[in-house]
């Protein structure tokens, strides 16, 4: 399903395409005016999906049965299909707490997402600003069905055995790091 989509998840509004829709991907980038040196995250509905698209290490594991669906962002390696599609070799995923937007990802399929504003500027949440703002831009917004945290994921990056802060968000990094042992 090639669209550009705008859906609420559990943190804050995103503008998503299929991670195989390079057109719809350029898309994000141009409506957000997003430097290309700044990649999209990936959200999945499940841990298969996260399989299909990125290789995961027992630690990467352990963090996703323990913190997804919810707000934590892992950048693990890329497999080469997302290597293709995406032109990356690391990607950021998480699985939503969100009933609509894993319903979103299981119809769709792994999505390219980033939080919905112009580069830089702080998220919108309020569907009418965006449908304003952006209803002519996408093929679809969906309005919220649940509540929505606003405040952004936490990031980290697992590398090497490593665990790197990227952003903390709602779940500490002292938390995270727990779980490396």
């Amino acid at each position: 399903m090639n669209k550009l989509l705008i859906f609420p998840t559990d943190t804050v509004y995103g503008i998503g395409a299929s991670v195989f829709d390079k057109d719809n991907i350029e898309k994000i980038y141009e409506i957000k005016h997003r430097p290309h040196n700044k990649p999209l995250a990936v959200l999945c509905a499940n841990i298969k999906q996260i399989e299909d698209i990125c290789y995961l290490n027992d630690f990467a594991r352990r963090l996703i049965n323990k913190y997804l669906p919810g707000a934590l962002t892992i950048i693990v390696p890329a497999k080469e299909n997302i290597k293709e599609s995406m032109g990356l070799d690391m990607v950021g995923v998480r699985i939503p707490n969100s009933k609509l937007a894993i319903s979103i990802l299981e119809e769709c399929g792994p999505m390219a997402t980033t939080s919905v504003n112009d580069s830089g500027a702080s998220p919108i949440n309020e569907y009418d600003e965006i449908v304003n703002k952006y209803s002519s831009l996408v093929d679809k917004i969906y309005a919220p069905t649940e509540a929505s945290s606003s405040i952004a994921s936490t990031v980290v990056l697992l590398q090497n055995d490593g665990c790197k802060l990227i952003r903390e968000g709602e779940i500490s990094f002292e938390d995270i790091l727990k779980l490396r042992a």
